[in-house]
């Protein structure tokens, strides 16, 4: 059996990710930086606390004996920056962590080392067909300029040793535990908020964090994903207006969406100190799954409505 090594593991989709291949009976264990009353993970499993992800962190023990590594941890999106210089920050945890863990992964013996990168490496706002793995890299911001870097260290690696590389660039991740903007706009869909974006005309590439967990565990093991890079994504896009029309339904709410001009949108946006939020809300991102469903067989076992019920369900518990 093998003995897979998660980071990140206490994080919303660290914890998804942990439950999923659980149940497929896989031998798991966990490394995460929180501090966490406990020396068990999700689900149990063994958990290694790590004080920080840098390029001087100590995975030793973490990843003796383990053959597969997930790496989910990372320094995401901050909506309160504090650091001085957020782009060393960045690099710090997402691209020099990321490499000082496969090559001592590497040494360990580890066979595959699978990477979880972000769909924003290309750009923020895709061409009609949607993002494809053979288009050049674009990062707009420190996050994914960071983790493009990280893709590049470990395709380095690859060449270097017998360690197998798995990239996964997934869009938006949402479900039970979502926080960040996504959160926020559902909040305001539960709270019968008036949203003025009615007039959005965009389409955007989501991801459920079940459909992501599924898509992680197949390329764990698969054989035909070594050394490939994939996008994932649930199997539809949608507009910002039908996200709304879709997440108030999922909360039994009615939609309060009305139109109004896009340039006092983003007026608004500024004036408050969201146009990052709001700019999102109004680009176009999509991607093409195409290579990894003819290239390993994978379908998003979960629709975007399933998705969102879930995370109705979610927000309504708390």
């Amino acid at each position: 059996m093998s003995k897979i090594l998660i980071t990140g593991v206490s994080g919303f989709v660290g914890q998804a990710v942990c439950k999923r291949l659980r149940q497929d009976g896989l031998h798991v264990l966990a490394g995460t930086t929180r501090q966490l009353n406990s020396d068990a993970g999700p689900e149990r499993v063994p958990l290694y606390h790590v004080p920080e992800i840098g390029p001087e962190t100590d995975w030793t023990q973490a990843v003796s004996g383990a053959e597969i590594v997930i790496h989910l941890a990372a320094r995401v999106h901050i909506m309160k920056e504090r650091s001085s210089n957020p782009f060393a920050a960045f690099r710090r945890v997402n691209s020099e962590g990321t490499k000082s863990l496969a090559i001592q992964a590497a040494a360990a013996g580890v066979k595959r080392f699978v990477f979880i990168s972000t769909a924003k490496v290309t750009g923020e706002t895709s061409p009609y067909i949607g993002f494809t793995e053979r288009d050049l890299a674009r990062p707009e911001d420190h996050y994914s300029a960071s983790k493009w870097e990280a893709e590049q260290a470990l395709a380095d690696i690859a060449k270097t040793t017998k360690m197998e590389i798995v990239i996964l660039r997934p869009p938006l991740v949402y479900g039970p535990g979502v926080k960040g903007n996504f959160n926020s706009l559902f909040r305001a869909v539960h709270a019968g908020v008036i949203l003025p974006f009615g007039n959005i005309q965009n389409k955007r590439s989501l991801l459920f964090v079940g459909n992501l967990a599924d898509a992680i565990a197949l390329v764990s093991t698969h054989p035909n994903a070594s050394n490939q890079t994939f996008f994932v994504s649930d199997a539809e896009n949608v507009s910002t207006p039908e996200l709304i029309q879709r997440m108030s339904a999922a909360l039994g709410k009615k939609a309060r969406v009305i139109n109004f001009p896009l340039s006092l949108v983003k007026i608004g946006g500024l004036l408050i100190g969201k146009s990052g939020a709001i700019s999102r809300l109004i680009r176009s991102l999509t991607i093409d799954i195409n290579h990894i469903r003819t290239h390993l067989g994978w379908q998003p076992p979960h629709s975007m409505e399933e998705g969102l019920k879930e995370t109705a369900r979610w927000f309504d518990r708390r």
